[in-house]
């Protein structure tokens, strides 16, 4: 085997199809794009994605569901059963100690959503109504 003697596979290269070049070889006159239309156009034929002729696109048909909190940025959510592995009184500082909240956060707000069992006192913290009623449900109070 010698490299200028390479040739690729029987059948893998197909030569490129000329298009209008008259009637003798199929594609002329039209060039296989039909009559009028868009598509018959030069540089015309692009649509874009979601567009369905004029119908209401899907995007806009069907119902939007979902939902994100409004909290800021920079107002992180902790959660009570997080809450478990602190003792005594728990503040921001105490929350970022404990990696609890993300380094660029400046508040922290106390989400119901699971249990808590200990008695804890939050000093400076946000807290929901359902995470104010549990914790004092378990012993501790909340204080701004």
């Amino acid at each position: 085997m010698k490299l200028n003697t390479l040739k690729p596979a029987q059948g893998a290269r197909t030569e490129r199809t000329r298009v209008g070049r008259g009637i003798g070889s199929g594609l002329g006159k039209t060039a296989g794009r039909g009559h009028k239309g868009s598509f018959a156009r030069s540089g015309k034929g692009k649509i874009k994605a979601g567009f369905e002729g004029g119908q209401m696109p899907m995007h806009m048909r069907l119902p939007k569901v979902g939902f994100r909190s409004r909290l800021n940025g920079d107002t992180a959510e902790v959660f009570l059963y997080q809450l478990e592995r602190l003792d005594g009184e728990v503040d921001f500082a105490a929350l970022r100690a404990a990696k609890l909240v993300p380094s660029t956060a400046r508040k922290a707000k106390v989400v119901k959503q699971g249990e808590l069992s200990k008695k804890l006192v939050l000093k400076g913290l946000l807290v929901t109504a359902g995470a104010r009623a549990a914790i004092e449900a378990a012993g501790g109070q909340v204080q701004e």
